[in-house]
């Protein structure tokens, strides 16, 4: 137990601007061993979320506070996953081949089609979260972020990582396996039935066929994965996760 603690620490510390391991160097094994508590690093933000919500909600417009919730979750997580959705959305746009999109994504400059893509991501989850019905917005913000980081999980074991030189995402993704992915999928499997019921199934459901699909596809256009293609993927499941409980939930429905 002691090590799982230790884990989700790193987790923690890593994925979010909180310095929860300061003196604590951990090696690449435990790197990777902390993806399994991924999704769970996801729910504290997530809780996060719906404690902010509920402390402003008498005193800040709604739409106002839509939009405040998405910059407390880039603020948290130090917007970690969104130089990813940029570089990939570049890359994809201006490289014809693997070796050419691989080149983009590691320039340090945005293009327009990139600012273009992240703009349009973070509108997305604003206007999603707005428009979802108020009687399942707590439980949307709780599973919004652990889903988004448990795709990380599912690619890193399913995909080779692709820069040579290694990088940041290299320490996680080479010793990720069936571990961590059957306790990052448990905790979001069991996460969305608390929080949504029977459609909660249903909802991870989705999001498996989505982060299949995903990983078919850049296994095909890439060959694998980097560090900024799992800050993408972050972002685009998140998204996904609020458009399909706006889809189930609508207005007036009961959860």
């Amino acid at each position: 137990m002691k090590q799982e603690w230790s884990d989700f620490r790193v987790a923690l510390s890593f994925l979010t601007i909180f310095p929860t391991v300061p003196d604590h160097n951990p090696d690449e094994a435990q790197l990777s061993r902390s993806m399994a508590f991924f999704p769970a690093v996801g729910l504290v933000l997530g809780l996060g979320l719906v404690v902010l919500n509920w402390l402003l909600d008498s005193f800040i417009p709604r739409p106002v506070l839509d939009c405040l919730l998405v910059l407390f979750l880039i603020i948290a997580s130090g917007a970690l996953h969104l130089d990813g959705i940029a570089d990939l959305i570049d890359g994809l746009a201006g490289g014809k081949d693997r070796e050419g999109v691989l080149r983009i994504m590691k320039d340090s400059h945005v293009g327009a089609i990139g600012v273009v893509g992240l703009v349009m991501v973070l509108l997305l989850k604003y206007l999603s979260l707005y428009n979802i019905d108020p009687a399942v917005k707590s439980a949307a913000l709780v599973l919004t972020p652990a889903a988004g980081r448990w795709v990380q999980v599912v690619l890193a074991s399913y995909c080779r990582y692709l820069r040579p030189e290694g990088g940041t995402g290299a320490a996680f993704v080479d010793r990720v396996g069936e571990r961590e992915v059957l306790i990052a999928s448990g905790t979001l499997i069991a996460a969305a039935l608390v929080l949504f019921g029977a459609k909660g199934i249903f909802i991870v459901f989705l999001l498996g066929l989505a982060a299949m699909l995903l990983q078919r596809y850049f296994q095909q256009r890439l060959g694998g994965i980097t560090g900024d293609v799992l800050g993408a993927a972050t972002e685009l499941v998140e998204v996904l996760a609020l458009l399909f409980v706006l889809a189930l939930f609508q207005a007036g429905g009961e959860l």
